[in-house]
């Protein structure tokens, strides 16, 4: 077996760059092919469950800020961090290095690149992030999660396959008929990432706060609220005797989602993939203040297809949120409608698309194995 193919997959950064990955690895394992992972040392801290034989910590940081010293010092570790990937490629011998995006990505990409080994990168937003930017004139291809998209030179545009977007293993599971939301109660999940919780906090009991006493009657809640918010979101619930649970995070979250009739939330491409493959209507607040707004972007996506309502940061008021909601529970075929339209988007089968592109790239020739 040591003298089958391997695949190198590079990502670290956040979880939104490893769940696409991890979920390529089992792909790439049905196939037969051999996984070994490089990450950034603060990603390989909680990536000891990923799916590869080997994984390797290399220096990484991102480039941001006005400060000249820290630029200097970002660029000092992506050179570390070059040197590092240098020496795992050559030691490895990768057929491909397949790259998922963020600063910690480029150094093992670039590296793959200057020798001679096969490169991809997949982007996941409908707007390609800057470390994807800087890499995509060097790489062989370019997998996407959406259709278009922005910020690519035609060039660059031509190296594109779309395969959407990998999502866990725990997302197909999940997925399952739209309950119906003219039937009993009417379950909302509010939650917002690690980035975004907060702005939930302060909105969404509010908005429940302005609905009729009948509307709040139809809804169970499920909000992700960080702890020291925790005890003014549960009482404004509590004091409404309204049905609520309230966590800082949730293990379960495509479950969850599954459960849900409507769902508030950002805009990330996990998301995204996420509510499309489930197929769950939702109201999506991208996140503000990203140089690429690639948030914005994604939801644009979902919002053509009638999946979501896309609501700016700016504009999302307990009003506004109460608004929608209360139309929305006067007319729960419009959920129904939203939710077969979020459907009709998605990709589940994303991350064999991606091992297959994988594979053509590198030139291995597949052999499917049976699931364990």
């Amino acid at each position: 077996m040591a003298t089958s193919p391997l695949v190198l997959l590079a990502a670290g950064g956040t979880g939104g760059h490893l769940f696409p990955a991890e979920a390529l690895s089992h792909a790439l394992h049905r196939h037969g092919v051999r996984v070994a992972l490089i990450t950034d040392t603060r990603a390989a801290e909680y990536a000891g469950s990923f799916p590869a034989e080997s994984l390797h910590p290399i220096p990484a940081a991102t480039p941001s800020g006005r400060s000249p010293v820290k630029m200097g010092l970002a660029l000092f570790e992506l050179a570390k961090g070059f040197g590092a990937a240098r020496r795992v490629i050559k030691a490895l011998k990768p057929a491909v290095v397949v790259g998922f995006g963020g600063y910690p990505t480029v150094p093992p990409v670039l590296a793959a690149s200057m020798l001679g080994v096969k490169t991809l990168v997949h982007e996941q937003n409908a707007v390609a992030g800057r470390a994807n930017r800087f890499l995509a004139s060097r790489v062989n291809t370019i997998a996407t999660g959406f259709a278009e998209v922005g910020g690519l030179t035609p060039a660059q545009v031509a190296k594109c396959r779309q395969v959407g977007n990998p999502v866990r293993p725990a997302v197909i599971e999940a997925i399952s008929p739209y309950p119906d939301p003219a039937a009993g109660k009417l379950n909302l999940l509010v939650f917002g990432g690690s980035q975004g919780a907060r702005i939930m906090a302060d909105i969404a009991p509010p908005a429940i706060q302005l609905l009729t006493p009948e509307e709040r009657a139809r809804l169970m809640i499920v909000q992700q609220a960080r702890a020291e918010d925790d005890d003014r979101v549960r009482k404004i619930y509590g004091d409404l005797g309204i049905s609520a649970e309230i966590a800082p995070f949730f293990k379960d979250l495509p479950a969850r989602m599954a459960a849900a009739h409507f769902i508030v939330g950002r805009a990330g491409a996990s998301t995204v993939a996420e509510l499309t493959v489930i197929g769950r209507p939702s109201l999506l607040v991208p996140l503000p203040g990203s140089l690429d707004q690639d948030q914005a972007a994604n939801a644009a996506v979902l919002e053509k297809a009638g999946g979501t309502i896309r609501i700016l940061q700016s504009d999302f008021t307990p009003r506004r949120l109460a608004g929608e909601l209360s139309a929305l529970i006067a007319e729960p075929s419009r959920l129904t409608a939203m939710a077969a339209n979020a459907k009709s988007a998605g990709i589940p089968d994303a991350a064999d698309r991606l091992a297959r592109l994988v594979i053509e790239i590198a030139g291995i020739a597949p052999q499917e194995k049976s699931a364990s």
